[in-house]
């Protein structure tokens, strides 16, 4: 199985965040963690009832992170698939939380509403016939006939197209699809998350990370096998390195920065996000690495308290 397995942004206040996603737009609190490599802040996911791959969003909130920048080099936007008869119904949504978005547009045949979130970064719900019939975690006032049904892509803004192309195809499980002006489609065997657009275009200031931009995007694997071999393609055919494997408890990941400039993980799809705490109860409480359970009391001293009414 090919596809997006999470996307992982920076936000600035953890409240504004917590509460945008799950309260304006209706995504399970997955899980509540700390950033392993920085556990003075929290790492939040974000997905579907049990936090599946392609439906899972993270954020690292920094709350006095500077604004990032959007540029070559990066993430441009990141899609949510939902049913096409809902957007109307999420136009009104939006309205009627005060946030701003773009006129509807199409994109590959489909409807899409493009928005930002808090912090600014670019979002978009893509209307698709036949995804009323996926499964739905309904929350926030929002019914399950018109919730998210996962990510449905990303785009990427590069420079150029070919190398960065080249990996998707021959390392991560993608087929060119389809072409659209400067937009290249590929396609993954995955639903959701089974798009990455690159929107080709030269000229273009690089992007600078910060708060409302992505960090990384990460691509599934099924298992350790299935990272390995990805590995030594990369190695081997594409003169990529990746880093050694990090063990980031829910999954396993190895990193390269791809030939544009954006951040790639490959995450695998195991052993997923019930490994410490019950589906029934994920993102209640704070999960820590057993490496970190030592210093959970100091850790919990620093993190600010979410206001956790209606989350789920």
């Amino acid at each position: 199985m090919s596809g997006i397995h999470h996307v992982t942004a920076i936000a600035g206040n953890a409240q504004r965040n917590f509460d945008f996603y799950t309260r304006d737009l209706g995504l399970r609190f997955v899980k509540r963690t700390v950033n392993f490599d920085d556990p003075g802040t929290y790492h939040f996911y974000y997905g579907d009832e049990a936090g599946q791959p392609g439906t899972i969003l993270t954020f690292f909130p920094w709350e006095h992170a500077a604004p990032g920048r959007s540029g070559v080099g990066q993430t441009h936007q990141t899609a949510f698939r939902v049913p096409a008869s809902s957007l109307g119904w999420w136009t009104h949504r939006l309205t009627e939380k005060g946030v701003a978005y773009q006129p509807l547009e199409k994109r590959f045949g489909e409807p899409v509403l493009a928005f930002s979130d808090p912090d600014g970064m670019s979002l978009a719900l893509v209307g698709v016939t036949g995804a009323e019939n996926e499964k739905a975690w309904a929350a926030g006032g929002i019914p399950a006939e018109h919730a998210i049904r996962g990510f449905h892509g990303v785009t990427l803004l590069l420079e150029k197209a070919t190398r960065t192309g080249a990996i998707l195809t021959d390392v991560l499980g993608y087929a060119e699809v389809a072409r659209e002006g400067a937009i290249i489609r590929y396609q993954a065997s995955a639903t959701p998350g089974a798009y990455v657009d690159i929107y080709e275009a030269g000229g273009f200031l690089p992007g600078r990370m910060g708060r409302g931009s992505v960090h990384h995007i990460a691509f599934r694997a099924a298992d350790d096998a299935e990272q390995n071999e990805m590995a030594r393609k990369l190695i081997e055919k594409h003169g990529m390195h990746p880093t050694e494997q990090k063990d980031r408890n829910y999954f396993r990941s190895i990193y390269f920065r791809e030939p544009g400039g954006v951040l790639f993980e490959i995450a695998t799809d195991v052993p997923g996000f019930a490994v410490d705490e019950p589906v029934e109860t994920l993102g209640k409480d704070l999960k820590l690495p057993a490496f970190l359970e030592g210093h959970r009391a100091e850790i919990e001293k620093v993190l600010p308290v979410l206001e956790e009414e209606n989350a789920s």
